[in-house]
């Protein structure tokens, strides 16, 4: 992915929700999404997702995709079936130990608009979520 903004500016005020039932993966991203400046709130599951994205209205969701009771195949596909108001339209990132081009095109095909592979390189993560809500603002600004 070609990168866009710098690394050290690109998530300053950023909201961010992370999904992942792992907490040592929900340590690991918060600590370096907010390293970089973002406001970071994680839950571990899907339902507690549901529960918090109308209030919390995020830039941009981080969610593993192998949970128990709840994949992040089901919990986006939910997600898309909000109205914008209750954050049907959050910028999503699917983060997941599947990287073949099967489940790639399942989490693109489910609602996520970048699939990330597990283990995840810090920079390399930033810049996508910074690309990623770049792209989809400017995209707005065209649209309005």
């Amino acid at each position: 992915m070609t990168e866009i903004i710098p690394a050290s500016l690109a998530l300053a005020g950023f909201r961010i929700l992370v999904v992942d039932d792992d907490e040592d993966s929900r340590v690991y991203i918060t600590t370096v999404l907010a390293a970089d400046g973002a406001n970071v709130t994680t839950v571990e599951s899907a339902a507690a997702a549901l529960e918090v994205l109308p209030e919390l209205q995020p830039d941009v969701c981080i969610c593993d995709i192998a949970m128990p009771m709840e994949d992040g195949y089901s919990f986006i596909r939910k997600v898309r079936a909000l109205t914008k108001d209750k954050g049907g339209q959050i910028p999503a990132v699917a983060l997941t130990a599947y990287t073949d081009t099967e489940h790639r095109l399942q989490a693109l095909e489910a609602g996520f608009q970048i699939h990330v592979a597990k283990p995840v390189d810090p920079e390399e993560l930033v810049i996508t979520i910074a690309n990623l809500v770049s792209l989809v603002n400017s995209n707005h600004a065209f649209k309005s």
